[in-house]
């Protein structure tokens, strides 16, 4: 069964000057301000489309290493996962950095970092960005 999620924004104005707000639909967790500036300089309290693909990347990943553990028998105390999203203003989206720290009982770090390349390579999310550099750096508590 396919699930569909929505958010939105309303933009004013132009790139350099302008701002919104990303609410999410879905969740109905927050709506969000975005600028330009928050983008290509600093957050200063707003978030980007790269922090929203981070956040996505990051949950995504560490799903999928979950459930790949799980399914091998090795189930994780606990994952830590951040994701980098790299945006070089003028072109582009240049790549994105996962960086993951496991607590997993019974398992060695060759077979950690095995299970975390076939989740970088295979989440949903990973999968979308194919295009993108996507590195990855894996190691156990």
């Amino acid at each position: 069964m396919a699930t569909t999620r929505q958010a939105h924004t309303v933009w004013e104005g132009d790139l350099l000057k302008g701002s919104g707000v990303v609410t999410f639909d879905s969740s109905g967790i927050a709506e969000q301000p975005v600028s330009w500036a928050s983008r290509a300089e600093q957050a200063n309290g707003k978030t980007s489309p790269e922090e929203l693909i981070a956040a996505a990347h990051s949950s995504c990943f560490s799903m999928a290493l979950s459930n790949g553990l799980a399914k091998a028998g090795t189930p994780p105390t606990k994952l830590t996962t951040q994701a980098e999203v790299t945006l070089v203003p003028g072109t582009g989206i240049t790549g994105v950095h996962i960086t993951v720290q496991g607590e997993v009982e019974g398992l060695d770090e060759a077979a950690f970092v095995k299970a975390a390349e076939d989740a970088k390579a295979n989440c949903p999310v990973s999968q979308a960005l194919a295009g993108t550099s996507i590195t990855l750096t894996a190691s156990l508590a």
